[in-house]
């Protein structure tokens, strides 16, 4: 049967002017399901064999270099179950090209360097001393590799009949950095995120700039040196994959593996562990409180993540290798926030003040959706060992000075949190602008990532131990005014968040701290630049409209990934009591969208008394596509409110030009919509049984504002 060719697909714009500057360094992204077949292997392998073959725009030459990589595989990679066929293939023809991952070991009693075949299942394979030192990761974790191997028996029963001939590491032998540079000047800051998540293997479509900016935090242990990040997070959110299947200069490795002979050295044979041989080292599944963990392990990660150092009996020996630890919670942000701390998920030996105060940066998992299928990508990204080696070109430069030219840190924050917030800006720069060139607006962002990364550690840290002092996590401007960073979980459960919790009973014994008070920012974004106090009030459950309040004019900022927010919340209480109400939004036309004024009368039905009756009308944009679709769930919408007393009605602005968003009644108020009623994020709406799907409260939101004001 004829292999399946991935289908051709039309080039967006951004497509178009990637491999217009990097032609020959990306590959289409979606080229690497079509290939990999069953075979368990890192993207990294299979996109270095792309990138021989299909690093191009040409849909003849993909197609014809999908065939060669697939007969490349089909030929030379080790699938397990088929190891003996192959051993077979070499002795027969003498000589055979595979692809394997392979580990080298010193016997010191031949005094010979031995080469291990994962899933070819032959050992004691002599490699000499030149290739070794060539490539010094074959001594540790192995290196997945492109080698000849060739059979020769002998009678003596001491020697192996396998022979390696040749060895190629499966990594981008050199590339032109200054090129790189020159290239990221023809792309937008907008455009170069997309091409990065592009690169990660994502559609950008599908991602906020928050959730963005998250997943390209995750790239900064690969470009910064010693950098120690975590993520804790629900299960099936993507928070391994780049530290397993992305750089070639990466390890990933369970959490429950770990050794300080494996980590660190081996005091009896003097071998060095992974943090001498690796960029990056990655903790998988690190949470789980029943784990054990060998405490003299955490002493030597707590020395080696604050001096970069560890010690070899007398000895003191220095790495650069950054390391990663991700893992699954068990509980609800609320629920941790109550009764623990955000840092509850890890076992309690890690579960230590000293040892999180060595965290650089905390992403937070729960704001990442859980990957879905069509959040891969289908366009063009950047071949990622060609990134990979980007990336550590980078570890050599430093941009921690960047901001303070505009910014400076509040002297109210420690060393050790300068630091953190430091090598978080500077890694997010490196990534972002590594030409050099970025608008105030564009650093102070990027600032903002980064304190919010190193407050959410802090502020952990004072609820695990009291003997830390607060810390008012605020910058100032060239003008000298204050802004306060907050995070996300701080806005959304302020009550929770501010309660110092003692471990020994963290149900009773739970004391109310108030949070801090900022004198010019209140609930502005943490990715965006703030706003005054009398612009943006908190947007919290607490903050927003309520029937038992009295209703005033206000305007409120709602947060990306912000969670919590409904109909029934934030147009309910304006509602009740109107006749006549006019929704105003010309962006009507797609099923999510529909669906969102549909929970709209929903509402409004709720605040509407069985004995009343309300008319609601709408105006927005034809769909000059499916206009016949439009009209006919505006229709459906019509005959479903008929019965319950709404009377739905909807016209078309001709002339295309309006683009107002707002809500009006004739009872006095005017409800204007930053976004129209579009403010989730994108979720499944196919599930019935998801509360994403049943439960606006339980979505992620977009970032929005909006103003209430009486006409």
């Amino acid at each position: 049967m004829p292999q399946l060719q991935p289908e051709t697909t039309l080039m967006s714009p951004l497509d178009d002017k990637i491999n217009q500057h990097f032609a020959g360094l990306v590959v289409r992204k979606d080229l690497v399901k079509t290939v990999k077949g069953n075979a368990i292997v890192p993207t990294y392998v299979l996109e270095y064999l792309l990138g021989q073959y299909c690093a191009t725009s040409d849909e003849a030459t993909i197609e014809t270099g999908i065939d060669t990589v697939r007969e490349i595989l089909r030929k030379h990679y080790v699938h397990r179950n088929e190891a003996g066929l192959v051993r077979s293939t070499i002795r027969e023809k003498g000589r055979h090209k595979v692809i394997d991952r392979i580990s080298v070991a010193l016997n010191d009693k031949s005094d010979a360097y031995e080469a291990e075949f994962a899933n070819l299942g032959i050992k004691k394979v002599i490699i000499d001393s030149a290739t070794v030192k060539a490539h010094p990761k074959l001594l540790v974790g192995g290196v997945w590799c492109i080698a000849d191997v060739e059979y020769l028996f002998t009678e003596d029963k001491a020697a192996t009949p396998w022979v390696l001939a040749s060895i190629k590491p499966i990594q981008l032998s050199h590339f032109d950095f200054d090129g790189y540079v020159e290239a990221r000047k023809q792309f937008s800051t907008e455009e170069w995120i997309d091409l990065l998540i592009q690169s990660v293997g994502f559609n950008p479509q599908m991602f906020g700039k928050r959730n963005k900016l998250s997943q390209l935090v995750r790239l900064i242990p690969f470009c910064e040196r010693n950098y120690n990040l975590i993520e804790l997070g629900p299960k099936g959110t993507g928070k391994s994959h780049i530290y397993s299947e992305f750089s070639p200069h990466g390890i990933l490795i369970s959490g429950g593996e770990v050794t300080v002979p494996k980590l660190f050295v081996h005091n009896g044979t003097g071998k060095l562990g992974l943090v001498g041989y690796w960029d990056v080292v990655a903790f998988d599944e690190f949470a789980g409180k029943q784990k054990r963990v060998d405490k003299a392990l955490v002493d030597i990660m707590k020395n080696y993540m604050a001096n970069k150092s560890f010690s070899r009996g007398v000895e003191t020996l220095g790495a650069e290798a950054s390391m990663v630890f991700v893992g699954n919670t068990d509980h609800t942000v609320p629920y941790m926030l109550k009764h623990s701390d955000l840092f509850d998920p890890l076992p309690d030996k890690f579960h230590d003040s000293a040892f999180l105060d060595r965290i650089h940066s905390y992403i937070p998992g729960w704001e990442v959706d859980v990957i879905r299928g069509e959040m891969f990508s289908s366009g063009y990204g950047f071949v990622v060992d060609y990134l990979a080696e980007i990336l550590r070109s980078l570890r050599s430069h430093d941009f921690s000075d960047r901001y303070k030219a505009q910014f400076r840190l509040s002297d109210d924050i420690s060393t050790r949190d300068r630091d953190g917030i430091n090598k978080t800006f500077s890694g997010l720069m490196k990534i972002l602008f590594p030409h050099g060139e970025a608008t105030n607006a564009e650093v102070e962002e990027v600032l903002r990532v980064a304190i919010e990364g190193r407050k959410r550690v802090k502020d952990q840290l004072l609820r695990i131990d009291a003997t830390y002092p607060a810390v008012r996590f605020a910058y100032f401007d060239s003008k000298d005014t204050e802004h306060l960073v907050t995070t996300l979980e701080e806005e959304e459960y302020p009550n929770a968040y501010h309660r110092v919790v003692n471990s020994a009973d963290a149900s009773d014994s739970a004391v109310t701290a108030q949070p801090p008070q900022d004198s010019s920012l209140q609930g502005a974004l943490p990715l965006s630049p703030p706003q005054p106090a009398s612009e943006a009030p908190r947007a919290q459950d607490t903050a927003t409209p309520r029937a038992t309040t009295a209703l005033k004019e206000q305007h409120l900022v709602f947060q990306e990934n912000q969670r919590g927010v409904s109909f029934d919340k934030l147009f309910g209480p304006y509602l009740a009591g109107a006749t006549r109400i006019t929704v105003t939004d010309p962006y009507l036309r797609l099923f999510h969208q529909q669906r969102n004024l549909m929970e709209l009368l929903e509402t409004i039905s709720k605040h509407c008394g069985a004995e009343d009756e309300v008319a609601v009308h709408v105006v927005t944009v034809e769909d000059e596509f499916n206009g016949d679709r439009q009209t006919e769930n505006f229709q459906k919408m019509a005959d479903a409110c008929a019965s319950i007393g709404i009377q739905f009605s909807w016209e078309y602005d001709k002339t295309g030009t309006r683009h107002d968003r707002d809500i009006t009644t004739d009872h006095g108020w005017k409800i204007v919509l930053s976004r129209g009623l579009d403010v989730f994020q994108r979720f499944e709406l196919n599930d019935a049984f998801s509360f994403t799907n049943r439960m606006q409260r339980h979505r992620q939101c977009k970032e929005f504002n909006v103003t209430y004001v009486r006409v």
